[in-house]
């Protein structure tokens, strides 16, 4: 009966990590002293290795030779990348001013989750599942991945205008440069005699990147909560966000549909759009909000809307994902 109910809530999108996600933030309102600045242990410390560790070996995996042939597609490879960090930033800008039902407090990130790169695995899994386009998945979530370093911190610099403080665009690249493109570069040097030694290893070290991740949505939350940060707001505050997130994803859906269906894409291609194109990444939302948002507190407010975001592409993606490959199961008989 378990076992059914953890099939169950796979298929749903329902994973491990995201039940990882849920405990963490349970934690951190019942314990926030425990993650909170004020609590004496070196979580920052642990963060910065944990995070410079997650790229390293996201660059372990990045095989060069896979980036230079996937250059060929260029029609599709644009669009997604026109999707994720033109179309979604600026129909979110517009959409924010017709949207009086969105509190104030969280349309700053709503507006950072408009300008983050795409997802790497899940966006993968998600296309392969559905029967897309599997190397040009992997090769636009790893550009993507790349490019949000650069264009995501850009972005803020027009969307957080008027955030508290600005937002120094080259100290921020500067500090990003350190902690995830080093990584990143270091980890593509060494592509070439680490990766056969640990590609065995590849699905364990996904573990490490989600308690990485999970460890930061903690401490972020925990001092949001020692700060009582979320006691101003009614759960019908929390739910409408929840609605428009939602309505955003369906929104990018459809409009990736209808543009993709006017290119003639092949359906292969139009299903690596619509997965790659409308995703948004939690783990670069984490790990560059902790810099453009020095400031825990500030950082729980701006990760709301990610992680509901989150929660809900994984969810719909799945589901979707498992539409289109039953499809072809059935087209293919």
């Amino acid at each position: 009966m378990i076992h059914r109910l953890i099939q169950t809530l796979r298929r749903v999108g329902i994973n491990g990590f995201l039940l990882g996600l849920f405990c963490a933030i349970g934690l951190a309102a019942l314990l926030p002293e425990v993650g909170s600045i004020d609590s004496g242990f070196p979580w920052k410390s642990i963060i910065n290795v944990g995070i410079a560790f997650v790229f390293f070996f996201y660059g372990v995996k990045l095989d060069p030779e896979q980036l230079r042939s996937g250059l060929s597609n260029w029609r599709l490879h644009l669009l997604i990348q026109v999707s994720t960090f033109l179309i979604f930033p600026v129909l979110v800008y517009f959409l924010l001013q017709i949207m009086p039902w969105v509190d104030p407090d969280f349309k700053l990130g709503i507006s950072y989750l408009s300008a983050l790169p795409s997802t790497v695995s899940a966006s993968v899994v998600m296309v392969s599942i559905a029967g897309g386009n599997l190397p040009a998945a992997i090769f636009n979530a790893s550009i993507s991945s790349l490019l949000g370093v650069i264009l995501t911190p850009a972005w803020m610099g027009i969307l957080g205008g008027g955030a508290e403080g600005e937002i120094d665009f080259w100290s921020t690249l500067g500090e990003l440069t350190l902690k995830v493109i080093l990584p990143v570069v270091l980890g593509i040097i060494a592509h070439g005699w680490l990766f056969p030694k640990i590609k065995d290893y590849l699905s364990k070290l996904k573990y490490v990147d989600q308690t990485v991740i999970m460890i930061i949505v903690f401490t972020t939350f925990a001092e949001s909560f020692a700060q009582k940060l979320f006691s101003a707001y009614q759960i019908s505050t929390l739910l409408t966000i929840a609605a428009t997130m939602l309505g955003i994803f369906i929104l990018v859906w459809l409009i990736l549909e209808l543009i993709s269906k006017i290119l003639k894409f092949s359906i292969q291609d139009r299903i690596t759009t619509l997965f790659c194109g409308s995703k948004k990444s939690l783990v670069h939302g984490v790990v560059i909000g902790k810099v453009i948002f020095p400031d825990p507190a500030i950082l729980g407010l701006v990760l709301l809307p990610v992680m509901l975001y989150h929660i809900q592409q994984l969810i719909l993606g799945s589901i979707l994902a498992g539409y289109f490959g039953r499809r072809k199961s059935v087209d293919s008989l």
